[in-house]
């Protein structure tokens, strides 16, 4: 007889991400994982008295969606945290920051999120701005891309930082005239200190800042609180059709905190942890790295990889560019890494056998990751390496057929571009010349080229909710010229949601298809995506997400 399935999912139009078998009306989970996919009638036989049966009514069904590129802790936090998201001008970042304040009065340092560059009417705010709107309590603001940070007087001043201090290299505290800091804080180096004076303590951010474990130790009612705030987190994210995670920053606290969320039952989607390489950091500190692989294996929680960054965000003029930015020529950028340094980190982590992760968002950021990946190729010879190189927001011609020469992957967030609608546009001029508008975001491009492409949100830069993401690739704004829009299809998008992401953690097989046998994660959408008008496709929301056969959602 055939085995009973513990859920089944009938009169769904099913996706599989299974190329052989691409459609199908119903699925099937017993113990975790997929039993069988087929027609509602012979997948309603595999129902019995104790099976839990969903009828999904004719709408999409769909592998859990895997969000290769996320920050977890902060993003966590940034629930809890003073949201700006659409915030915009004096008058209205006032309000909020008052109402916030009033209904927060033991807050240690009232934190914004989401601020968008030029939030004062289309100027950056200083430190005398900030007090105008509170001067009494530390006051700082966060910008969407989490590499910029305006603070107020009395905040510096607590961080100890009012007066400027030795950061790391590609961070800066922009110092005034009059010899004190003007507020503006670039790059994680920089505004570390501040993060610090948040009711977490920064604890959320040391993945991010540092790489390190909280120093002292934290306590067990900190370790309480940081649990609840990622379990929150993690909920939130099985809301929106998540069952996997990869994390861009680490260290083994996160790592420690999401296996007793786990032993706990708590945990609602899988993350993988890579360790955080700084430039700061002895190269030594990569045994650190391969004793996250050996610790942490499993399906629910791992490791095996480290990230990088080699520049900062083009908002900023931190992203590192080979030419100067058009509204200021002599600026080409910040790099984190000088390429001797970077290169050999590369062939060192290369010759452990880990993934490489690189925050690369300018061209010659791009450039220099893949000479990176290069370096290590030639000297440890070629492998199934699988090196991501995250963002890629500009890059040359020349260079995209260097991803795939390289076997690297393209690991690229749709919702960043202006032509995502999260955004305001680019304006000629200013931080792209005209002829790189092309290969601004230049998704299709890198597909054409046979280079494997990986979709995610980076939340909290944008929410990690995915169906605006895949709005923004398959119906993008198209402005006109110099832009080059080039829409992804629905399918090669989600592909890059679900299977491409299983095989970029080297899961292929075992996660993003409907395929028996796999992973039983499964999200069911409130309708039919495919039947939808692409420019709406942001609306659509699932009603229920399964992450190994267990319900982590249910509308």
């Amino acid at each position: 007889m055939a085995q009973q399935a513990d859920m089944v999912i009938l009169n769904g139009k099913v996706l599989t991400m299974d190329d052989d078998v691409p459609r199908a009306e119903a699925v099937a989970i017993a113990d975790g994982l997929i039993l069988a996919v087929g027609n509602t009638s012979d997948i309603r036989a595999l129902a019995g008295p104790g099976t839990q049966v969903v009828d999904a009514g004719g709408a999409t069904v769909l592998p859990g969606f895997i969000d290769s590129h996320v920050h977890l802790f902060q993003g966590s936090a940034s629930l809890e945290f003073m949201s700006l998201e659409g915030v915009q001008g004096r008058a209205a970042l006032e309000r909020a920051v008052h109402s916030y304040a009033a209904n927060n009065p033991n807050e240690p340092l009232i934190l914004g999120m989401g601020t968008n560059y030029g939030i004062l009417d289309g100027a950056e705010p200083t430190r005398h701005d900030l007090d105008a709107i509170l001067s009494d309590r530390p006051l700082a603001l966060l910008a969407p891309d989490i590499h910029t940070v305006w603070a107020n007087t009395m905040a510096l001043d607590r961080a100890g930082i009012l007066h400027g201090a030795k950061v790391a290299e590609g961070s800066t505290i922009v110092m005034g005239d009059d010899g004190l800091a003007t507020g503006l804080l670039l790059e994680t180096g920089a505004f570390g200190p501040v993060i610090k004076l948040s009711k977490t303590g920064g604890r959320d951010m040391l993945g991010y800042v540092t790489g390190n474990d909280p120093e002292p130790p934290a306590t067990e009612a900190e370790r309480a609180m940081d649990r609840a705030l990622i379990t929150r987190g993690l909920n939130h994210a099985a809301s929106k059709g998540v069952t996997t995670m990869h994390n861009m920053d680490g260290n083994f606290y996160q790592l420690e905190l999401l296996t007793e969320i786990d032993a706990a039952g708590d945990l609602a989607a899988r993350m993988q942890v890579p360790f955080h390489l700084k430039n700061f950091d002895p190269l030594d500190r990569l045994e650190e790295a391969a004793e996250m692989r050996r610790k942490y294996t499993g399906d629910r929680v791992w490791s095996g990889a480290v990230k990088m960054f080699m520049d900062g965000v083009i908002d900023a003029r931190t992203a590192l560019m080979i030419r100067g930015y058009p509204d200021a020529p002599d600026v080409t950028g910040d790099a984190v890494f000088e390429p001797e340094h970077f290169n050999e980190a590369c062939r060192r982590i290369d010759a452990l056998g880990l993934q490489i992760c690189v925050h690369a968002i300018g061209d010659l950021a791009v450039r220099r990751t893949l000479d990176g990946y290069q370096f290590a190729r030639e000297a440890n010879g070629a492998r199934d390496s699988r090196h991501r190189i995250e963002h890629i927001e500009v890059i040359t011609p020349e260079d995209i057929p260097r991803i795939s020469a390289l076997g690297a992957v393209a690991s690229m967030q749709p919702l960043h571009s202006a032509l995502g609608g999260h955004f305001p546009p680019i304006p000629q001029g200013t931080i792209l010349h005209d002829d790189q508008y092309p290969y601004a975001f230049a998704w299709q491009r890198i597909r054409d080229s046979g280079a494997p492409l990986t979709f995610s949100t980076d939340w909290p830069v944008v929410p990690v909710d995915v169906m605006p993401s895949i709005q923004a690739a398959v119906a993008p704004i198209n402005p006109g010229a110099p832009w080059d829009v080039r829409p992804q299809s629905l399918m090669d998008t989600l592909a890059s949601y679900t299977r491409a992401n299983a095989w970029v953690e080297f899961s292929e097989g075992r996660k993003g298809q409907l395929i028996a046998g796999q992973l039983g994660d499964v999200v069911v959408m409130d309708r039919d995506i495919e039947a939808m008008d692409p420019s709406t496709l942001g609306t659509a929301k699932p009603v229920l997400t399964v992450c190994g056969g267990r319900v982590t959602y249910s509308a």
